[in-house]
């Protein structure tokens, strides 16, 4: 009965953790995903209104609506 309970309440919690994820109804909303310019990796932080490159990574920045043109699958 315990393995059950926690199982359960296992389940529970990861489905919690789900939730709060920074996606909205599965598009992402941060600014590495919704700046003018972003990076092709995603970093945390990163994106902005210019052409430059990533403090994080250091690739250069590309055209957010060329990046997702394929609906970013790759």
């Amino acid at each position: 009965m315990k393995k059950l309970l926690f199982s359960v309440l296992t389940i529970a919690a990861l489905g919690l953790a789900a939730c709060g994820s920074d996606h909205k109804q599965g598009q992402p909303t941060g600014k590495e995903y919704t700046s003018t310019y972003i990076c092709p990796m995603h970093c945390e932080g990163s994106g902005s209104d210019q052409a430059g490159t990533c403090p994080a990574c250091g690739m250069d920045y590309v055209l957010q609506s060329e990046h997702m043109k394929d609906g970013h699958n790759h």
